[in-house]
């Protein structure tokens, strides 16, 4: 059996920056034992599957454009939430099976996710917000990041508030200290060229430290909103590949605006 693989770089300002993901369209569902194996074998951040063939609980699509099912995995395990993977499977979806199209909608496990392509060939992406709550910081992770905080927040991930930019650059993890996290932990701070910068690491799921995170950005694009007072904002993420992210807040929606650039397309072989 043969499966189409690519690697596109999403949010990814120039080659060899944002965050790469797999993108691996299926005819119908594999086990899902292989569809770990593939995203263990394949080691990006996340591998994404998606297939024509719609659940019954997706119900109706919500338009007349393309829609698929899609899932997205870690090289440990699935996830319920990723940006950047669904991002380059719409690019990829609309460059090679329906390029006269510019929107594609997803059914995932966080619901259904539109992309739009703009004239200009950049992507929108519309994920749900991810809300917060003010806590006080687990000091285990803060010493194990090397940071100190000025403000903490839970929601999906665990968010650390430090004083600067520098402050995120020279983040230090030693995960070997990492506390038991659900999933990832932000350092954000406000920016010097960008309204608010990050960096996300996630060993919990397997990534040590994420390119560029789109899911992470649902939830910190409320909570500097309402810091600053705006609902449009630039953002960095400053892992050694990095990329820019244009962001909008919308009611109960963010928006995402970034680039895709392809790096590879193959065909995996797989025993009948």
């Amino acid at each position: 059996m043969e499966v189409l693989l690519h690697q596109i770089d999403a949010f990814a300002d120039a080659p060899f920056s944002g965050n790469p993901a797999a993108v691996m369209p299926l005819p119908s569902w594999l086990p899902d034992a292989l569809l770990q194996q593939l995203a263990e074998e394949n080691n990006l951040a996340e591998t994404a599957f998606y297939t024509s063939q719609l659940p019954s609980e997706a119900g109706t699509p919500p338009g007349d454009w393309p829609a698929f099912h899609l899932r997205w995995f870690t090289p440990r395990v699935e996830v319920a939430l990723c940006g950047h993977a669904t991002m380059a499977s719409a690019a990829q979806i609309l460059a090679d099976m329906h390029p006269g199209e510019d929107r594609v909608s997803f059914y995932t496990r966080s619901g259904w996710l539109q992309v739009d392509r703009t004239d200009d060939d950049e992507f929108v992406l519309d994920l749900p917000i991810v809300p917060s709550i003010p806590v006080s910081a687990d000091p285990v992770l803060v010493a194990a990041l090397g940071v100190r905080p000025v403000r903490a927040y839970s929601g999906t991930d665990e968010v650390i508030v430090v004083a600067s930019e520098q402050e995120v650059r020279a983040a230090a993890p030693v995960f070997a200290a990492f506390p038991a996290l659900p999933r990832a932990v932000i350092v954000t701070a406000l920016g010097d060229s960008a309204d608010f910068v990050s960096r996300v690491f996630a060993p919990a799921v397997g990534v040590s430290e994420d390119p560029v995170t789109g899911s992470a950005h649902a939830q910190l694009v409320p909570l500097w909103s309402e810091r600053l007072g705006r609902t449009t904002l630039n953002a960095r993420q400053l892992s050694r590949r990095g990329g820019t992210l244009r962001c909008e807040l919308v009611g109960d929606r963010v928006l995402l605006l970034g680039r895709c650039r392809r790096y590879l397309d193959g065909v995996v072989i797989l025993p009948d």
